[in-house]
């Protein structure tokens, strides 16, 4: 009886060794080690293009920019699908505002105000400079217009443009030397 068992032991696995291959011959074991997979190279992936927010975030000269948004409460907005064509003053530009004025308009119960000014800044869709003519008007997100000048460069209220179609994936920065503030109710 032990006999045959272990003969039906030997058959058994004899018959698995053959089914998971080890039943080849030594001519298609050699086919089967010489077919490598194939290796497939991955595609290079893009970055992704940062949106407005992380564009300013990223750049050190609109660290206050930066603030003013969070302290705004716009981040989640300037940071949507767009497209948002932002006019952005430097830390230079805020720094040129009267003594006092930033901080006041950072305190929380200024928020509106704050707002006002910073939403004076964006236009609804994507601008890029070779789209503007001298003394063309634009109606921004806070609802008031801006002038465009392009005699002496390019010119936002005033305030030059010191850097220009700086593409984000929601939208275009122009840098601007000043802070624009809209007109008084």
């Amino acid at each position: 009886m032990k006999k045959i068992f272990n003969l039906f032991m030997i058959i058994a696995i004899s018959a698995f060794a053959f089914a998971c291959g080890g039943g080849n011959t030594s001519e298609e074991a050699d086919v089967l080690e010489a077919d490598e997979p194939e290796v497939m190279e991955a595609e290079p992936v893009e970055e992704a293009q940062p949106n407005i927010v992380e564009l300013a975030v990223d750049t050190d000269f609109l660290s206050t920019l930066v603030a003013a948004v969070q302290a705004g409460e716009l981040v989640e907005t300037l940071s949507g699908e767009g497209p948002f064509t932002v006019f952005a003053p430097t830390n230079d530009a805020f720094a040129a505002l009267p003594e006092g004025t930033l901080d006041e308009l950072l305190k929380p119960e200024n928020k509106d105000q704050l707002v006002a000014i910073l939403t004076y800044h964006v236009v609804a869709g994507k601008v890029m400079s070779t789209d503007l003519s001298d003394g063309m008007t634009a109606v921004t997100v806070n609802g008031a217009e801006i002038t465009i000048g392009t005699t002496d460069g390019v010119t936002v209220n005033g305030a030059n443009v010191t850097a220009a179609d700086i593409e984000a994936a929601n939208g275009v920065v122009h840098v601007i030397d000043a802070v624009i503030l809209p007109p008084e109710n």
